[in-house]
């Protein structure tokens, strides 16, 4: 796809890495952020900043939108009022969050519609995997579509999966995320026992680097849990809105997710401990809370 502009849309922890690895690739952007603060690195780096997110619709064929929620979506593609069509109309809307696939699916039925394209490309990494250009991309629509901007995407990613129609890629991702998440928990988990028994937690670092168990998510996440240190790579909301999806989806398919439900209710645990903006790992914080609990004789969980 050869684009004289491409908008993006949503400039949040993960989506200005991967605009800014757009730029470097030579991809000419038109950006847009709710908070405009956001688009001071990529003005920088040489993208346009639009003054309103109707511009970059205006101005641009394809649209990338990486934004946190569904309202966010309905806002700037003008859902529901009569500049939806005007914004979608033979263009290509790239959607890159995450969603319940049942939104998702909805509204590129609606995009279609309208005379517009629509590429579901939720992605699997966190922000240190996005600057990197290390993230893996799950891409769902129809496959002229997907084709036609595979190569727009390729600087952001280290792979690129087409899934299917939609929502194909965003029951990929629920699914990755479904060990994910649950990955991330038990090592919390394990470095809480660890921390009580007394244990050596860099040394627990160390065994687990050396063993079967050592992933790029483990060395992302150990060192945090072993100095406490929770600046955020894939935050607890984040996390509790994952796997409040994956529930839901579970739910609606008569699929059993017990250990989702144990980590969803540990997260709005974390979260109202006051780590709601805290990476993921602080999880531990809910852990050690019930550990407190359970030393006082209180087993109500």
């Amino acid at each position: 796809m050869n684009l004289l502009s491409v908008g993006f849309i949503g400039l949040g922890v993960m989506g200005e890495p991967m605009a800014l690895n757009l730029l470097k690739a030579g991809t000419p952007l038109l950006v847009w952020n709710r908070t405009t603060a956001r688009t001071r690195t990529l003005a920088a780096a040489g993208a346009e900043v639009a003054p309103d997110a109707a511009s970059v619709f205006a101005r641009s064929e394809a649209v990338i939108l990486m934004l946190a929620d569904e309202p966010g979506v309905d806002a700037v593609l003008g859902r529901g009022t009569p500049a939806f069509a005007e914004r979608v109309a033979e263009r290509t809307i790239i959607n890159m969050g995450t969603f319940a696939p049942t939104y998702s699916q909805e509204l590129a039925a609606r995009i279609r519609a309208a005379g517009g394209r629509y590429v579901e490309a939720p992605v699997s990494g966190s922000s240190t995997q996005a600057a990197a250009a290390e993230l893996v991309g799950l891409l769902a629509g129809e496959p002229a579509a997907v084709e036609a901007v595979r190569p727009l995407l390729e600087p952001m990613f280290r792979e690129l999966t087409f899934c299917g129609p939609v929502p194909n890629g965003l029951l990929m991702k629920l699914a990755v995320n479904t060990f994910l998440i649950t990955q991330v928990t038990g090592l919390a988990e394990s470095f809480q026992f660890a921390r009580r028994q007394g244990l050596d937690l860099d040394q627990l670092v160390s065994v687990l680097g050396a063993g079967p168990l050592a992933s790029a998510t483990m060395r992302l996440k150990a060192p945090k849990l072993a100095g406490e240190e929770f600046s955020v790579q894939a935050s607890i909301t984040d996390s509790q809105k994952v796997a409040r999806l994956i529930t839901d989806a579970a739910a609606a398919a008569g699929i059993a997710a017990p250990l989702l439900d144990v980590c969803r209710a540990l997260f709005a645990e974390t979260a109202q401990l006051g780590y709601a903006h805290a990476d993921m790992s602080a999880v531990v914080k809910a852990i050690e809370v019930r550990g407190s609990r359970a030393i006082g004789g209180q087993t109500d969980w």
